[in-house]
């Protein structure tokens, strides 16, 4: 995980009190196979980790995969301090679910890409067929919200606390996500 450093820029306000400016928060896109982070902040280079749930060790007969990536992103640009942190989830989702488990040779799934973000109990899936069911779980298996996709996205607004896990279900596949 990259490390964060404050770099601050000091202004002299009339006291001796010096003031500090932030990078604004940067935005995760997801398009055409690459990810995107921008911040508003006018030069500003974006930090990021990315890991990967399927990569680890184990013991046992089966590995579920499911090809998930846990992003997180913050701002810096000398001078100013590092913006919050932004996070999101990126998944496959099978497009044609009943090929999964094919074992004759490699063969091309289709999938669908699909980006899953949380800020303040909401929580904003993008890249799901239109039409799609998203329903969210508390941890406990309790419903939070459920909406159905437009446009290629669907915001479900929950009561989901901060540090909380959801389950986000799209269609018949389900992700965890931790809720900021």
């Amino acid at each position: 995980m990259v490390g964060k450093t404050s770099c601050l820029l000091k202004k002299e306000s009339g006291g001796d009190t010096p003031t500090t400016q932030k990078c604004e928060k940067p935005t995760i896109s997801y398009e055409n196979g690459k990810l995107t982070f921008s911040s508003a902040t006018d030069g500003a280079v974006c930090q990021y980790s990315i890991t990967d749930t399927d990569i680890k060790a184990g013991s046992g007969n089966e590995v579920h995969l499911g090809v998930t990536y846990n992003i997180s992103v913050y701002a810096t640009k000398s001078g100013y301090e590092n913006s919050e942190t932004a996070t999101a989830t990126l998944c496959w989702i099978d497009a044609a679910p009943k090929t999964e488990g094919i074992t004759n040779g490699i063969s091309n799934i289709p999938a669908n890409a699909v980006l899953i973000q949380s800020e303040g109990g909401s929580i904003k899936v993008q890249g799901v067929d239109e039409g799609t069911q998203v329903n969210v779980y508390g941890i406990n298996g309790t419903q939070a919200g459920s909406a159905i996709s437009q446009s290629g996205a669907a915001t479900i607004n929950t009561n989901l606390q901060p540090g909380s896990i959801a389950i986000v279900k799209i269609g018949q596949r389900s992700v965890k996500v931790a809720i900021k």
